[in-house]
This record gives C-alpha cells, structure tokens and sequence, in this order.
C-alpha cells in the first residue's frame, strides 16, 4: 500500500508539473482548447487565434532543425503560439522505415513546446495515410498515452489527403480517432479533407460525428493562381456550415513551395484569416532554396538567425508574427 501510495504521488507531481504553463505563454492565456457551436475556442469560450511556423517534414533538409534550441528561438524571437512538428511518414528515413528514430525527433520538439507553453500539431506528414492505418493507430496511441490531458496537445492525423475521396479520408478518420480517445478523452484532433485540405465544403456536408472537439484542416499557398477566391469560397462555405477549420498549413509561394511571392495576394488571404478570426500555421521551417522556406541556405541549426539568414518569406512571416502575437 505505501508503495502504490508513494506512486500516485509522484504521478500526481508529474502531472500537475505537465500540466502548469509559463506565466504569459499562449497556452497559460488559452487554456484546453475545444469546439462549440462549429468553433475552435479557447477556456473563455473566445477563439484563440493562434498563429506560428511549420516545420518542415523530418526527413532531408528539414530533420536538422528538429531541436529544442529552435523551438525556443521560435517562441522568444519570432513569438509563435503554435508550432506545427510535420513528421515524415514515407519515403525513406521516415516513419515506416525508422519509426524510433521519428519519434525521438518529434517528442524532443514536443517536449520543447510545451516546457515553453505553446502548443503543438503533432502531424502525421503522409498523403497516403489510408495506407498506413496499423502504422498510424500506434502511433497515435502512443502519442495519446503520453501527452493524453496536455493541453498544449493538438493531433493532426492526415497531412494532406491527395486524389482521394471524402469517404476515405472520412473512414480513416473514424479508425484513428477512437485509438486516441482512448487515452485522450478531450484535446483537439484536426482531420484532413480531400484534394490536399482544400475541399472542407465536402466535409462539412458529412462531418465526422460521435466524437468532442473534432476540427477539420484547411491549406493554401496565397500566391498560387488557382488558390484564390474560389478556394477561399470552398472555406467560407463550410465556415458557414459550422465546420470548425484550423489553418494547419500555407504559404507565402505556390503550391510547389517554389514559385512568385505575391504581396498583394498573400494580404488578401492574411486580412482573410484575421477577418473569420482563424489560427494558422506557415510553411515552412527549411533552409531548402524554394520560395516558401523562412530559412536562406546554410542558417544555423539551432535558432539565433540574423536578418540576413531569413528568406523574404521568413522576413515577412517573422514581422507578422510579432506584430499579431504580442
């Protein structure tokens, strides 16, 4: 008895030591987040409007910044609220081939954020995730038991469904989310919609049903000439239809992550997501020479970049940063 005494105390220790946030954080100041009447609130019932930095697949270029030295960087110098950990399921060196080596990448980075108090999209970075559903369920499970009750948790189990029909994407969501309700009863878990997170009107019109605070991915890339406003259409359509939507990726370029920065039609979607008052995360954290990666070749790997080792990309999206999450 004194032993399984002395073991609810340490875990109750543990717990609440998890459990507590910096004075200030993002997650201090929001709380659990759930869905209401088809939003994504905040402890006050209020939309929390979270804003922050994908990192980019852990695979290739991206893996090396993987560390808690950049997550702190983010969260002191560009000031995100959330931090979106893209784990590279497939080709090779992803999840399917080394999954301990995955996931000691992403808990270090998890970890991080939430020692930090911000919050943190563990996603599932696969377009081909009906798939891979053994693979998937472990490791969701896995996640759920150790970060089950965290609120700074939020789990993305899709990245971005290809080619692929609602109800695929909808049948594998209904496999996924009962592994991780059954450790984690509450956090928010985001579901992908079909055509790479752009077709949410087809969800909304058949949602995921029998689960709390279920929300839906929504991705664009402002620049690119076939995601301007009849995409924007497809959103406000299912906002209107009571789909709770969280920007779970965009960028300042094309699709391709390359291509034109366009000023004028990345404000139009920037003024469109403070307008409908949405939480965001943008892609993303590499050094790669493309057009949407915040990092200009060769940055150091663990944060305290200069001006000049930001990319247009990674200049404007640290200033707004700054200026919107003050």
């Amino acid at each position: 008895m004194k032993k399984r005494a002395l073991f609810l105390v340490c875990y109750f220790i543990t717990l609440a030591s998890s459990l507590a946030q910096p004075a200030g954080s993002p997650v201090a100041l929001h709380g659990a987040l759930s869905v209401k009447n088809g939003i994504i609130v905040n402890k006050n019932g209020l939309p929390p409007q979270l804003r922050g930095v994908s990192m980019s697949w852990s695979l290739w270029q991206g893996e090396k910044y993987y560390n808690p030295e950049v997550v702190n960087w983010l969260a002191k110098d560009f000031k995100i609220s959330i931090l979106r950990a893209a784990m590279g399921v497939q080709p090779a060196h992803g999840y399917l081939q080394e999954p301990d080596r995955q996931k000691k990448m992403m808990v270090a980075v998890i970890d991080e954020a939430i020692k930090r108090g911000i919050y943190v999209l563990i996603d599932w970075h696969d377009h081909n995730s009906h798939l891979h559903i053994p693979q998937s369920k472990a490791f969701f499970a896995e996640m759920a038991r150790k970060y089950a009750g965290i609120p700074n948790v939020i789990y993305e189990i899709w990245n971005e469904p290809e080619r692929i029909g609602w109800d695929t994407v909808k049948n594998y969501a209904l496999q996924i989310i009962p592994e991780i309700r059954k450790y984690d009863k509450k956090n928010l878990i985001i579901v992908g919609s079909p055509h790479w997170d752009q077709d949410v009107d087809i969800a909304a019109a058949d949602p995921v049903t029998g689960f709390n605070n279920i929300a839906y991915s929504f991705h664009f890339y402002a620049s690119d000439k076939n995601h301007q406003q009849p995409l924007r259409d497809k959103a406000n359509k299912a906002l209107k239809m009571k789909l709770p939507l969280l920007v779970t990726e965009w960028g300042v370029g094309e699709a391709t992550g390359n291509g034109q920065f366009s000023r004028s039609k990345t404000k139009v979607w920037a003024d469109w997501l403070e307008a409908n008052k949405l939480s965001w995360v943008n892609w993303n954290l590499t050094d790669k020479d493309e057009t949407t990666a915040i990092l200009e070749p060769g940055a150091p790997v663990n944060g305290g970049w200069k001006e000049e080792q930001l990319t247009n990309a990674g200049a404007y999206i640290r200033d707004r940063l700054r200026l919107l999450n003050k």
